[in-house]
């Protein structure tokens, strides 16, 4: 079991401070529409966006498996990037609709079959927020094997 906690960091502001089952802390949120916040949207100021928080957790989930599993394949893994890009409904709550994870490998000597199968481990069987996501939105993914110079 997981538990998390935020907490609202002050009167003024939509900024919290969310702490994860381990303790690590980050901010999310924006100052208050009405002190400010359109001046500051690209600022300090803010904090991440939550729904992209869902999207994060996804990918880091996922790439935590990718990893897991071309080493125990014993892929020669040396970087691995994930570019997610995704829909929202227009209109509240802005609901995911498809969300789509670019997979990007470094490394030598991939066999393509047990990359294809990693890949699909990761995002159709291991990885949680995947599975939670999956009666939601549309979720695909592909990748690449990024060349060496």
């Amino acid at each position: 079991m997981s538990n998390v906690a935020i907490r609202w960091l002050e009167g003024g502001s939509r900024l919290f401070a969310c702490e994860d089952s381990r303790g690590h802390v980050l901010i999310t949120g924006s100052p208050a529409e009405e002190n400010g916040a359109d001046e500051y949207a690209n600022g300090h100021e803010q904090g991440a966006k939550a729904s992209d928080l869902l999207l994060i957790g996804l990918a880091a989930c996922a790439a935590h498996d990718v990893v897991t599993i071309l080493e125990r394949q014993r892929q020669n893994l040396t970087g691995l990037r994930v570019d997610v890009q995704s829909r929202q409904e227009p209109r509240p709550p802005f609901t995911f609709t498809a969300i789509h994870l670019h997979f990007v490998l470094s490394g030598d000597g991939f066999d393509p079959v047990k990359v294809a199968r990693a890949l699909d481990l990761s995002v159709n069987k291991y990885c949680a927020v995947a599975a939670t996501i999956r009666g939601v939105a549309e979720l695909t993914h592909d990748y690449e094997i990024e060349s060496r110079p």
